[in-house]
């Protein structure tokens, strides 16, 4: 049995406390952003009563989707007992917190009354989505907590496996929540509809693995620790099956809603006649979030390149970010259908008007909001390696053979 041993992220104190202020400051840009959104109000926003979900709630979903992701790749281990994966646990984890915080942060100070939060967390209207989602998510961290626990106290290594199963239909039922959010939403025809809840958990697997890639492979090349081929193989294959899964469901969505007539116009709005959430849907979701990235992975040369892999796990992230944007914001832009088979004479709420599809334009503050979360969960996970145990030393072919069993201590 080999041993894969741990220590705190080693990169010389110059170059970690560059990366520290870069990260710092983005956030604090997005902080002020915050406070300037709070002071004047949502006016300054492109936000207005036919969008109520801009730009934040865009990262905002996208993080804590890739959260649940990122710990598929302890459940990997654990659960399905695949020994390669298995000294990756403690990185997931934390990763996965990591990028929930910084979600619910750009929630939070995208409300309008930061204030407020109290009454949703104290009041519970168990009828709303919105309710049981506020459970999940705590209840995420503090499941991830226990996980982590197991994995770095020897005492607790009995309940390794338990905590592994329970934080693996946890984040599985709350990517169902975050995507039953859209899909219980009949009045919005883009969502209104079940598929959404399995769309976001396959969307979930891919973000989440990307995200950890990147990270990965940064700390890693910051501080002289090798990742053998054998797992950046896996990795890359996994990467692949996931957007194969993505590229399915997608497809279904749309030939599901292209069978109901009711639907055609929103389908029309989408993929042929909604300007530019056409183009990010068939330029980034598809094409670069789906396409290009599977293509580098079954390529026989550009698979094997540590660089083409970054590269289509950078896509994956883009692409899921306009992913986002086309099915929360562009399901909004297509106008509510009031009054099924009636013609609308008059209104002052966008009934039936088109146009109103091109009335949201992001405003600064709210992309710098979400930017900042994003570097804030980032942030995060960097304090995390540096202070504790939480990386490898050595994840090369010779020290991870995945024919011999990997035995992990502190």
């Amino acid at each position: 049995m080999k041993k894969i041993h741990f220590r705190e992220w080693t990169v010389p104190s110059p170059r970690y406390w560059a990366v520290f202020a870069v990260l710092a400051a983005i956030v604090g840009v997005g902080l002020i952003a915050a406070l300037y959104m709070e002071h004047e109000g949502h006016w300054v926003t492109g936000m207005n009563n036919q969008i109520v979900w801009g730009m934040p709630h865009v990262f905002a979903v996208f993080l804590i989707v890739a959260a649940s992701g990122a710990l598929n790749i302890a459940t990997i281990g654990t659960v399905f007992g695949k020994r390669p994966f298995k000294p990756l646990g403690r990185l997931s984890g934390l990763l996965a917190v990591s990028l929930l915080a910084g979600g619910l942060l750009v929630l939070v100070l995208d409300l309008g009354r930061v204030d407020r939060l109290m009454v949703a967390m104290t009041t519970y209207n168990f009828k709303s989505i919105f309710a049981w989602n506020i459970l999940l998510y705590n209840g995420f961290f503090v499941i991830v907590a226990a996980y982590l626990y197991t994995m770095m106290e020897p005492k607790a290594k009995k309940y390794y496996f338990s905590v592994g199963v329970l934080g693996g239909i946890w984040r599985l039922i709350l990517t169902t929540g975050t995507g039953s959010i859209f899909g219980f939403l009949v009045a919005r025809q883009a969502y209104d509809t079940a598929i959404l809840a399995p769309l976001f958990i396959v969307y979930s697997f891919a973000f989440g693995l990307a995200i950890f890639m990147l990270f990965l492979f940064f700390a890693f090349a910051q501080d002289n620790r090798e990742i053998g081929g054998k797992l950046l193989f896996r990795m890359k294959n996994v990467l692949g099956i996931f957007l194969a899964g993505v590229a399915l469901l997608v497809l279904t969505y749309h030939l599901t809603k292209l069978y109901g007539t009711k639907y055609h116009g929103v389908e029309a709005f989408i993929l042929r006649d909604g300007g530019i959430y056409t183009i990010l849907f068939w330029v980034g979701q598809v094409a670069i979030g789906m396409l290009l990235p599977i293509a580098i992975i079954i390529h026989p040369i550009l698979s094997k390149s540590k660089g083409w892999i970054s590269g289509a796990a950078v896509m994956v992230v883009l692409g899921g970010l306009a992913a986002m944007y086309v099915i929360i914001i562009g399901g909004q832009a297509y106008p509510l259908e009031m009054f099924p088979g009636k013609t609308i004479i008059a209104s002052g709420f966008y009934d039936g008007a088109h146009g109103a599809a091109l009335y949201y334009s992001p405003s600064m503050p709210e992309t710098l909001l979400g930017i900042g979360g994003f570097s804030m969960a980032i942030l995060a996970v960097i304090i995390g390696v540096r202070m504790l145990k939480f990386l490898p030393t050595d994840l090369s072919d010779r020290a991870l053979d995945p024919h011999v069993g990997v035995k992990a201590d502190g």
